[in-house]
């Protein structure tokens, strides 16, 4: 389906690449986005291009919120991922991958725990904040707070919605704009189209990429309040701000899956407490092993005493033929992001082949 919609836009030789301008593709998806998802949620949103990757996404949102507020600081995260070009790696706190990188003063972050849901306990934190700490006051400092509700690549760390609330709450009485980078989590990973929706907050500047285009195709977006649009003409712009073909992709997957968004809900919440029940036997038999399971949705982590256990089971998992990652400071998280379109048989074969993979590492 998604494919026979970006065919026939190619067949009738549809405007490919068209830099910043308007397009006809630009436009039905616009409107798409609007009508099956920002409306229904009531999010008064401006859409922007930044670019085509996640990266693209938060280095314009930190540009646009150092703009808004006239000063540099940005909070970020323990075990935070935003992104590997100079600025959202300023926010990511993984120590590996910012390890060779120069200090820089695009982002002056505090240490901060981050959150879990109540089946795990706040981690503190791992040295891996990355940015060093300020001693100036907290309104004349800082711009904004940069957030994931569910930290991917950090360890499937779920912040909890009460403290997401607190958080919102916390922004707004310091006069900073809250970020939450939904790259990985956003479009129905965790069951609604934005993962904070369970929270109930409304985020000053939101980032969505991956899987936005429905089609693996390179696309982002940075989502902001109309109040914060403070852009000269031309001040952030780029080559390659449209992807006409993922346009046309994406319309497709909205108008597909998300035309009835609360039956793609659904079937994600389904789908996520079938892979939890899977992770409650697989706990159950590995007892003294396994530390924890958490995760929201489709997204969840299972992670062990031994930190180099996890690589073990994805290694055994791949030649069983299951295809799992690791994640967290120390790749000590076995990973699990099934495909939102998989079915019950499917994942009840893959989490089969998880728990044998868990079996025959032990």
């Amino acid at each position: 389906m998604l494919k026979r919609a970006l065919i026939d836009y190619l067949e009738r030789d549809g405007v490919t690449h068209g830099l910043d301008m308007s397009t006809t593709a630009k436009r039905r998806f616009l409107e798409t986005f609007q009508n099956l998802v920002l409306r229904p949620r009531d999010l008064p949103y401006k859409v922007m291009f930044p670019g085509p990757t996640g990266t693209n996404a938060v280095e314009s949102a930190l540009k646009l919120a150092r703009k808004v507020k006239g000063r540099e600081s940005i909070v970020s995260f323990t075990n935070a991922f935003h992104g590997m070009s100079l600025g959202s790696l300023a926010v990511t706190g993984n120590a590996f991958k910012r390890a060779r990188q120069p200090a820089s003063r695009w982002c002056t972050a505090r240490r901060c725990r981050s959150t879990t849901t109540s089946t795990a306990p706040s981690r503190t934190s791992s040295g891996s904040s990355g940015c060093s700490r300020t001693r100036a006051p907290v309104s004349t400092s800082l711009a904004a707070v940069i957030v994931e509700t569910v930290q991917g690549e950090g360890g499937i760390n779920v912040a909890r919605a009460e403290w997401l609330r607190a958080l919102a709450d916390l922004c707004e009485r310091q006069d900073m704009l809250l970020i939450v980078d939904d790259i990985q989590m956003g479009c129905g990973r965790t069951g609604a189209f934005f993962s904070f929706e369970e929270a109930g907050i409304t985020p000053d500047i939101v980032t969505v990429s991956k899987s936005i285009s429905g089609y693996g195709l390179p696309m982002a977006l940075t989502l902001f309040k109309p109040e914060l649009d403070v852009w000269e003409p031309g001040e952030h712009n780029g080559t390659f701000r449209g992807n006409n073909p993922a346009f046309v992709t994406a319309t497709a997957t909205l108008e597909t899956y998300w035309a009835d968004g609360s039956a793609m809900e659904k079937q994600t919440r389904t789908r996520g407490e079938q892979v939890e029940q899977h992770m409650i036997a697989i706990t159950e038999e590995n007892l003294a092993d396994v530390k924890e399971y958490r995760g929201r949705g489709l997204v969840w982590g299972l992670e062990f005493h031994d930190k180099g256990r996890a690589g073990r089971v994805a290694k055994r998992a791949f030649e069983l033929g299951l295809l799992i990652e690791t994640s967290g400071p120390e790749s000590e998280v076995v990973k699990l992001l099934p495909a939102l379109t998989i079915t019950p048989d499917e994942l009840d074969e893959g989490m089969k082949t998880l728990a044998r993979a868990v079996r025959e590492t032990a």
